[in-house]
């Protein structure tokens, strides 16, 4: 319990330390700048400006907090998606070496495509925006997930297999009892990274689609005329999130080991 008290607090230290660095660096910029780029002590009286009502939801004004959750919902139902073809696709190219020649190609082939490309794509499918990002984190999502879960299915050793032959499992009890409790801790890290890409992946959805999303406030503020503060802010909120949906997967990633 020590030990791990020690560990927690030396994290700590180690997350103060990182995030002074960043300040400091942030303010050097600024002061180069003379000003042009908001310092940390600025943006933080835009930021409690932003925040000051951040769940204000009048037709002509979204506040921060709705503009948050628009883009979560988003990226939990392009990720979901993407989770749900993903896994079950994994365990079938990591347990077939046929099915593994003939999608793997298919696989290479798309996982490269730039998340902007896949945008018009799903404009055309569904004529309507909203859809069409949700589509390209859909598309962009599911690789990390797939591969991981691939590799998690192929790599099962021949003695686990063995005792499922031995005990005559059906393959559903093959899969439950056996491949998805080694293939797990794999899941979780390519859901850990699909969550990543999927988040990263909305900001420029939502600049495309437009909408009341986090990535539609960075391009407003940008680009018509608004303030580089608040694009600041909604920089460090969508850091911040991200972080904490890392943070959140790296948990469950670590609950996950298989026992033999």
């Amino acid at each position: 319990m020590k030990a791990k008290a020690i560990k927690i607090g030396w994290s700590v230290v180690y997350f103060v330390a990182g995030m002074l660095l960043l300040l400091g660096m942030w303010d050097m910029v600024s002061r180069m700048t003379k000003g042009e780029l908001p310092s940390p002590v600025a943006t933080w009286g835009t930021f409690k400006e932003v925040m000051t009502n951040p769940w204000q939801n009048d037709p002509d004004y979204k506040g921060i907090g709705i503009k948050l959750l628009s883009s979560l919902a988003r990226v939990g139902i392009g990720f979901g998606l993407g989770s749900l073809i993903a896994i079950p696709l994994g365990f079938v190219l990591g347990s077939s070496r046929i099915a593994m020649n003939i999608i793997n190609p298919i696989v290479q082939i798309l996982r490269p495509v730039s998340p902007l490309a896949w945008f018009p794509l799903g404009l055309a499918i569904f004529q309507d925006s909203p859809k069409a990002s949700i589509f390209m984190i859909f598309i962009c999502s599911l690789w990390p997930t797939l591969i991981n879960t691939s590799f998690g299915a192929s790599s099962i050793p021949q003695d686990h297999k063995n005792v499922g032959k031995a005990f005559g499992f059906s393959v559903w009890k093959y899969i439950t009892k056996i491949m998805l409790p080694y293939t797990l801790p794999h899941i979780f890290t390519g859901l850990r990274l699909s969550i990543g890409v999927a988040w990263m992946v909305i900001v420029a959805g939502e600049m495309l689609s437009g909408g009341i999303g986090l990535g539609y406030f960075v391009w407003e503020e940008g680009f018509n005329g608004g303030s580089i503060g608040k694009i600041l802010v909604a920089i460090l909120i969508i850091g911040a999130v991200g972080l904490l949906l890392d943070r959140i997967f790296t948990s469950l990633q670590k609950r996950f080991t298989y026992a033999v």
